[in-house]
């Protein structure tokens, strides 16, 4: 991998919950469940649009990196650079890690 496809998967896994952090909130503040499904809309679709419609990430044959890592990490990382524990965090990452595992499964039963 080239170092300018290096920055370009590290800009679009920073965009995503860059994102997330910066705008969802405020939509769903500002506009109640209305401003979730807006903020689902378009911060997810723009995001995805950026990473994989015009290629910002760069996914080699052999490895399998989805927006949600990139945000999961990202929004990780940024909480416990505020200063929130990642202790307390711990049950949620376990249910999240065992929840996407069982999805992944029962989708691959008959996809």
């Amino acid at each position: 991998m080239s170092a300018g496809l290096m920055i370009s998967t590290f800009a679009g896994a920073f965009i995503f919950p860059f994102l997330i952090s910066m705008c969802w909130g405020k939509l769903c503040d500002n506009f109640n469940a209305a401003g979730g499904w807006m903020a689902a809309a378009f911060i997810v679709g723009t995001t995805w649009a950026l990473n994989h419609g015009v290629g910002m990430i760069y996914q080699s044959g052999g490895a399998w990196i989805d927006m949600a890592w990139a945000a999961g990490f990202g929004l990780l990382a940024g909480a416990v650079y505020s200063g929130a524990s990642l202790s307390k965090a711990m049950p949620t990452i376990i249910c999240a890690i065992v929840g996407g595992t069982l999805g992944g499964f029962i989708l691959s039963t008959f996809l």
